[in-house]
C-alpha cells in the first residue's frame, strides 16, 4: 500500500496546532512543566510496553498517541523557553539516525546485527569525545533490571564480553555457589550482595541468547497470576477459603491450570 505522506504531515501537523491551542488556552495544559509530565510521560512508556506484551494493537496505537502527544508537549515548552522546537528535534534525530548508520548511508560494510551494535556504540563514543566514559548514558532512573541489561549491552558494543556465549553459565554457577556460600552463614548483607551478582549474571546469560530478561519476567508474573486467579475460582466454586486450604490442595488446582494450558495451546 502506497503511504499518504499528505496525510500524515496534516496530522501531525494538526496535532501541533492543538497542543499549541491547549497550552494557551487549558488551565491544566498552561501550568505543564518539564518536570510536572516527566513522570507522566514515564508512565506512558509502561502502558505501552503493557499493550505491546499483550499484542493489543488497538491499545500499541492508543498508547503511541499518547507518547507521541508528550513529545510534542515537551518541544512545545521548549520552543516557549526558545530553547528548540519540534524542527529542532525532529532534524536532530534525522541526522543522528544517517550519522548512526553508515552501513546505510554510508561506505562501511556490515555482516549482521551484531556489527551494527558495535559500529552505534563506537559512533556514540566518538560524539562524546575521547573522554566520554562507556557508561554514562545509562540513566540513573532505569528500573535495576533493565539497567543491568543495558550496562552490559553497552560494554558489549566496545568489545567487553564473552567470546562464547555457553562460557556464561561457568559464571552463572560460580556466582550460584558463592550465593550458597552466604545464605549458610546467614549474612543478610553479604546474601544480598552475592544475590545481585547472581541476577547480573543470569541477566548477562539471557543477552547473550537473545532473551530479554524484563519481558521474560513479566510473561512469568502474568501466567503466575493467571494460575493463581484460576486457584481462587476453584476454591470460590467448592465454597473454600485458600487460607482454609492445606498446600497440597492448591498445588492440585494449580497443576489442573497447567494442564489446561498446556491443552489450549
Amino acid at each position: 500500500m502506497e503511504k499518504d505522506f499528505t496525510r500524515q504531515k496534516e496530522a501531525f501537523a494538526e496535532l501541533l496546532d492543538i497542543m499549541e491551542t491547549l497550552r494557551e488556552k487549558c488551565p491544566w495544559d498552561h501550568k505543564q512543566t518539564m518536570e510536572s509530565l516527566r513522570t507522566l510521560s514515564v508512565e506512558e512508556v509502561y502502558e505501552l510496553g503493557d499493550a505491546v506484551l499483550k499484542n493489543d494493537m488497538q491499545e500499541v496505537k492508543k498508547e503511541l498517541g499518547d507518547l507521541i502527544m508528550h513529545i510534542v508537549f515537551y518541544a512545545v515548552i521548549g520552543e516557549e523557553q526558545r530553547q528548540f522546537d519540534i524542527t529542532d528535534v525532529l532534524e536532530e534525530i534525522c541526522a543522528k539516525l544517517r550519522y548512526r548508520h553508515p552501513h546505510i548511508y554510508g561506505e562501511v560494510k556490515v555482516e549482521d546485527e551484531n556489527d551494527v551494535l558495535r559500529n552505534w556504540e563506537q559512533l556514540k563514543l566518538k560524539e562524546k569525545g575521547r573522554h566520554h566514559k562507556v557508561l554514562e548514558g545509562v540513566p540513573d532512573a532505569l528500573p535495576a533490571l533493565v539497567k543491568a541489561y543495558r550496562i552490559q549491552d553497552k560494554v558489549r558494543g566496545i568489545g567487553f564480553d564473552w567470546k562464547q556465549k555457553e562460557d556464561v553459565w561457568q559464571k552463572v554457577r560460580e556466582e550460584l555457589g558463592e550465593l550458597e556460600v552466604e545464605i549458610a552463614r546467614n549474612d543478610q548483607e553479604r546474601m544480598e550482595e552475592e544475590f545481585g551478582d547472581f541476577m547480573f549474571a543470569m541477566i548477562n546469560a539471557a543477552r547473550l541468547y537473545g532473551i530479554n530478561p524484563e519481558n521474560a519476567l513479566e510473561k512469568t508474573n502474568k501466567k503466575f497470576i493467571r494460575r493463581f486467579s484460576y486457584v481462587e475460582e476453584k476454591a470460590n466454586e467448592n465454597e473454600r477459603r485458600l487460607s482454609e486450604m492445606t498446600l497440597e490442595e492448591m498445588d492440585e488446582y494449580w497443576n489442573e491450570a497447567k494442564r489446561n494450558e498446556t491443552i489450549e495451546n
